[in-house]
């Protein structure tokens, strides 16, 4: 068994990536929404926070009734409890990396989690 997973990953308007890297700790989606377009649904999570990248485009999300302008380079961490819901301008897209992570699960990170070879 190999010690690592690649893709490569298309244009396509949303790609999950837990299932096609084989993740155990994360999910991790790829989303593009044309402009004037929306997420269809209000939602929240059980137990997951979400962890928002914008890569190109811009927007807005509604979190818990509180608009919150969106554009490329901005990063936003939504608790799972909170609803959310996106929507991109009318006359731009929004391409955006969102990562799933069960709030309050991170024990160790970059330095502390590392084991120095040589």
């Amino acid at each position: 068994m190999n010690n690592y997973k690649k893709l490569n990953v298309n244009q396509s308007a949303r790609i999950e990536l837990h299932d096609e890297l084989q993740l155990t700790g994360a999910e991790i989606s790829i989303n593009f929404l044309p402009a004037g377009a929306s997420v269809p649904f209000v939602h929240s999570h059980k137990q997951n926070e979400e962890i928002y990248a914008i890569l190109e485009g811009c927007g807005k999300t509604v979190i818990n009734g509180e608009t919150v302008s969106l554009s490329a380079g901005d990063w936003l961490r939504i608790s799972p409890s909170a609803n959310r819901q996106f929507f991109t301008s009318e006359n731009k897209g929004l391409k955006y990396i969102c990562i799933q992570v069960k709030e309050n699960s991170l024990e160790g990170y970059t330095q502390s989690d590392a084991v120095i070879i040589e």
